[in-house]
C-alpha cells in the first residue's frame, strides 16, 4: 500500500461520517446550537469542509471548489468569500445557516471529490514538498494532510456529539 491510498481511504473515512451526522437531520436540527456559544451541526461541517477545500486547493495548485463552482453564491452566508471559519465568533457562527442537509452534503461532495482527484494521483516523494514557509520547521504535503484529517475527524465528532445531545432531548 502506498502513501496516498492511505490518504484516500482516511479522507473517504470523513465523508462517511460527515454523511452520517448530517443524514435524516431537519434545518432546524442541523442550525440548532446547543447553547449561545456552540457551534451548530452546519457550522462543524461547513468548517470542516471549508479547511479541507481551502488547504488541499492551496497545496495543490488547484482553485477552491467554494469559489470555483459557485458554493459561495449558492450558501449566500454574507461572510467574506475566502472565510472558512477560523476564529469565528459566536455571532459569525449564527450566520452559518441552510435549508437542508442538501446543500452542506453537495459541497462536502464536491470537495471530497477534488480532494481524491488530486490524492490519486499523488506521488510518495511529494509528501516531502514544502507547501507552508510560514511554520518553523516549513509544513510539508504530508504535514499538512494529516494537519487536515486531524481537525476534519475532530469537527465530524464534535458534530456527532451535538447530533447525539440534540436527539437525546
Amino acid at each position: 500500500m502506498q502513501a496516498k491510498d492511505v490518504l484516500v481511504d482516511a479522507y473517504s473515512r470523513i465523508r462517511e461520517e460527515v454523511h452520517a451526522v448530517v443524514d435524516g437531520l431537519s434545518a432546524d436540527e442541523l442550525n440548532a446550537r446547543i447553547d449561545d456559544e456552540a457551534n451548530s451541526i452546519t457550522w462543524l461541517v461547513w468548517h470542516l469542509t471549508r479547511v479541507q477545500d481551502d488547504h488541499v486547493a492551496d497545496a495543490s495548485g488547484l482553485k477552491q471548489v467554494w469559489l470555483a463552482q459557485d458554493w459561495a453564491d449558492r450558501f449566500g452566508l454574507g461572510l467574506p468569500r475566502r472565510d472558512t471559519g477560523y476564529g469565528h465568533t459566536s455571532s459569525k457562527v449564527a450566520k452559518v445557516r441552510v435549508d437542508s442537509g442538501d446543500l452542506l452534503l453537495g459541497y462536502h461532495d464536491a470537495v471530497h471529490e477534488q480532494t481524491l482527484t488530486f490524492l490519486r494521483d499523488l506521488d510518495d516523494d511529494e509528501l516531502d514538498r514544502v507547501v507552508d514557509e510560514n511554520w518553523s520547521p516549513p509544513v510539508t504535503l504530508g504535514v499538512r494532510l494529516v494537519s487536515v484529517l486531524s481537525d476534519d475527524l475532530q469537527h465530524v465528532g464534535q458534530a456527532a456529539f451535538v447530533r447525539g445531545v440534540l436527539q437525546a432531548r
